[in-house]
């Protein structure tokens, strides 16, 4: 008979072995879905984990997907190690993406390059703006940032849809809900010809460095962790928690405009009622994968991204519907924190047929 036994001190080496233990029992059971639903797994799994990186154009697709969501799961480490939990980056995703629009619409024929870093501080802007109510109302009210900030998700939402289908619909759109093109001056420069893999993943890795020096080297990342893990040893220690709050959505927020100005003003080119892709809700999946590491988080990311691309795939060679990329998605996340009870429990084996009874010898 097995059971949990707590540990003395969590286990280093399941910290870093169980994501890929959760990865392991995905495939698993993401084989027995296949079977279920009569398709080959073999082709199944090919389409999810071969296809992607298979050749140099389907390498440049999966950095696509991986930019947004490692710029957003970078900012979302810094909420979720501060122990703020900001559940609304899509949203200050998609408000990022609407002021970036915004600005993008404002250019011409004759505006110059200079437009194209204020389409990306104007994403920032908004995101910051958008995670901003957030703080605020955790901040004077003590409402749930958990609540507070998913539900401004959906205002997100009907904040695009109002632009899209009104004020800002295309007058030679055909109809359509969406915003004209944008200028070619406000289209963030591609990495390489004949691929849609912009600076936004160099901006990302970047992020990734300014992360780590924060977080790990810096007195200020360590009195931000602390703040918001032990508020009480925080205000001994001289550490504002008000200022941690507001630091975490913050960053956050602007990391999530970011990466919604990227996607825009990247591969989108306008704004649409389709914006939001669920980037928001996936980074946090790649948040935790990742460890809340921003090196760990780069290979999240990738991972994520395969997923995303894999369920396209599914539904256009396998017929397979394009939701089985959230059942993937789930699958990790929950493998993920079925396995993290090893960090801090371990089996012990006993005997069912000879139990120990008091006083034996």
């Amino acid at each position: 008979m097995a059971q949990l036994e707590a540990r003395p001190q969590a286990s280093s080496f399941w910290t870093l072995a169980s994501p890929i233990l959760a990865l392991l029992i995905t495939v698993v059971v993401g084989v027995g879905l296949f079977v279920a639903l009569g398709k080959d797994p073999v082709k199944g799994l090919q389409v999810f984990f071969w296809e992607p990186i298979r050749t140099p154009y389907a390498l440049g697709e999966l950095m696509v997907k991986a930019t947004p969501l490692l710029i957003i799961a970078l900012g979302l480490a810094v909420c979720f190690r501060s122990n703020v939990w900001n559940i609304g980056a899509e949203g200050q995703f998609v408000m990022g993406a609407v002021a970036a629009g915004g600005v993008a619409l404002l250019a011409d024929k004759n505006t110059g390059l200079w437009i194209m870093p204020v389409i990306l501080l104007a994403g920032v802007i908004g995101g910051m703006a958008w995670a901003g109510i957030t703080a605020f109302l955790r901040d004077r009210f003590n409402a749930n940032e958990i609540l507070v900030s998913l539900m401004l998700v959906y205002v997100a939402g009907m904040v695009l849809n109002f632009l899209v289908f009104g004020p800002w619909k295309d007058p030679a759109g055909y109809n359509f809900p969406q915003t004209r093109t944008f200028e070619a001056v406000t289209q963030i420069p591609r990495l390489m010809a004949g691929s849609r893999v912009t600076i936004g993943i160099l901006l990302g890795l970047v992020g990734v460095l300014v992360m780590w020096l924060y977080l790990f080297r810096t007195y200020a990342g360590f009195a931000q962790e602390v703040s918001g893990l032990a508020p009480a040893a925080a205000r001994y220690a001289g550490f504002s928690s008000r200022r941690a709050l507001w630091v975490a959505l913050l960053v956050s927020g602007g990391a999530s405009g970011l990466a919604g100005a990227l996607e825009v003003a990247g591969p989108i080119g306008q704004l649409t009622p389709y914006v939001p892709a669920g980037y928001g809700f996936a980074a946090i999946i790649v948040a935790f994968v990742g460890r809340l590491h921003p090196v760990g988080i780069v290979f999240s990311a990738l991972l994520m991204s395969m997923f995303y691309i894999g369920g396209e795939l599914a539904q256009s060679r396998l017929g397979l519907p394009k939701s089985l990329t959230g059942v993937f998605q789930g699958l990790l996340l929950f493998n993920l924190l079925a396995c993290d009870t090893l960090i801090a429990y371990r089996f012990k084996f006993t005997s069912a047929f000879f139990p120990r009874t008091q006083g034996a010898r």
